[in-house]
């Protein structure tokens, strides 16, 4: 068929038109669809590609599962044997992985070479492939280091670096021995997780690096991808797992990803059930100026028992100051707030007039911060270790902004300030700290 028409098949999907994929379908023999499944490189995502820049020695596709990082390796290493006499490594987490997954399986070399209608020998026991052009791929695995000593390769393929039992110690026997040929690289296809190797690795100025979603895939089910989603966005699982982020914790900081994943809970509705929540407080950090950073806006609730909750990240970019005091009004309604804590450091009245001004009933409490951010944020930080904050759901930009706080230093998180968090911090203060001071002064 004429290439304009394998285009159209190939915006189809991408798009995910499924009428226009079903037309084109339609029109298709078997030896087209599988022809179409062949060329791997006329449908792929670009970060499933080889980049084509040079002078890099490791290429990382850092993606969620299911993107398709085995089919890219398989392929890859397909092209290179192929193309000239080589010998590659192909590193799985064990050998067995190595065989079923980057060999056996469903999008492994073998199935790869089949679709090319290329034949190779494939002798399991001795854990290697060789090709009619003397090319050998010989099979190893990151939980035995020892064994990648001794052999030399012109380029090898590592999939799942970070399951590896032995990563550090098989990483650099696997450097040493990839030495053959004018060019040597290696690439990595791994989910992420924090790892000191896989940091080491990104931060080689002789790796390049490439990510992709779970949902970049083409051919995975939409209702899997609407219920991955709907599980897991926006929790370290689910940016680890499907996003393919690098989540890693700050030596030091104040809240850690394993914290705040243990205080997360199912969003529920806290403004229409008063046995859930006894009060509810909005925040505002507001910013200094529309191009400078967000207007950090959160909303939290006391439970009756005596737990905070945090409801919403309500933050708003780039807005007038008449638009996040709209954003601020907009939270404090729909959460049927009991007070709005505004920081004043930089605004003074003008933030309370201004509040006032787009919203007359608004219970505006001014305060003004005497102590750095970290210090006004470690007493609240000391709340979630007791077990007394809960997050109702997931926040991935504000908790972002709390890992970044570090004991005894700066903000060392995303942005130029923590406005997300410092949000947070006057909210949760305001309910679990400020409240109990007064109630104690009243007491006595």
């Amino acid at each position: 068929m004429a290439i304009t028409f394998w285009r159209r098949v190939v915006l189809a999907l991408v798009r995910k038109d499924d009428a226009e994929i079903a037309k084109l379908l339609a029109k298709m023999t078997v030896t087209d669809l599988l022809k179409l499944d062949s060329r791997f490189e006329a449908w792929a995502h670009e970060g499933q590609i080889e980049p084509s820049s040079e002078g890099w020695r490791t290429w990382l596709m850092q993606a969620g599962r299911g993107y398709g990082k085995t089919r890219a390796g398989a392929e890859w290493v397909a092209r290179l044997a192929l193309g000239q006499s080589c010998r590659i490594a192909l590193v799985g987490a064990t050998i067995d992985e190595a065989r079923a997954v980057m060999v056996e399986g469903e999008s492994g070399l073998l199935s790869v070479l089949s679709r090319l209608k290329r034949r190779v020998v494939w002798e399991p026991a001795m854990k290697r492939l060789r090709f009619p052009n003397g090319s050998v791929v010989q099979l190893y695995s990151g939980e035995n280091p020892d064994g990648l000593r001794g052999g030399t390769h012109h380029f090898a393929w590592c999939d799942e670096l970070a399951k590896w039992a032995k990563p550090e110690e098989s990483w650099d026997n696997l450097q040493m021995a990839l030495r053959a040929g004018m060019r040597p690289r290696a690439l990595v296809t791994t989910t992420p997780k924090p790892i000191p190797l896989l940091t080491r690795i990104k931060s080689d100025p002789l790796t390049i690096v490439t990510r992709g979603r779970t949902g970049d895939n083409v051919v995975l089910e939409d209702h899997f991808l609407s219920v991955m989603r709907a599980t897991y966005a926006g929790t370290r699982l689910g940016r680890q797992e499907l996003d393919g982020e690098l989540i890693e914790d700050l030596e030091g900081a104040l809240w850690t990803r394993g914290l705040l994943e243990a205080s997360r809970h199912a969003p529920l509705d806290f403004a229409r059930d008063e046995r859930v929540v006894t009060r509810v407080v909005v925040a505002v950090d507001p910013p200094v100026s529309e191009q400078g950073d967000a207007c950090g806006i959160v909303v939290a609730g006391l439970g009756g028992d005596g737990v905070a909750h945090v409801i919403e990240d309500a933050s708003v970019s780039g807005k007038s100051p008449v638009g996040w005091a709209e954003a601020v009004s907009g939270a404090a309604r729909r959460h049927g707030a009991d007070r709005v804590v505004a920081e004043v450091n930089n605004g003074g009245k003008l933030v309370t007039d201004l509040l006032h001004q787009v919203d007359p009933g608004l219970p505006v409490k001014a305060v003004h911060a005497s102590r750095g951010k970290v210090a006004r944020a470690e007493p609240v930080a000391a709340l979630y270790e007791r077990g007394l904050v809960r997050h109702a759901g997931a926040f991935p930009q504000l908790e972002d902004q709390m890992c970044g706080f570090v004991i005894g230093g700066d903000y060392k998180g995303p942005g130029r300030s923590p406005d997300r968090a410092d949000a947070l911090v006057w909210a949760l203060t305001e309910l679990m700290l400020v409240s109990r001071a007064e109630a104690r002064v009243r007491c006595l």
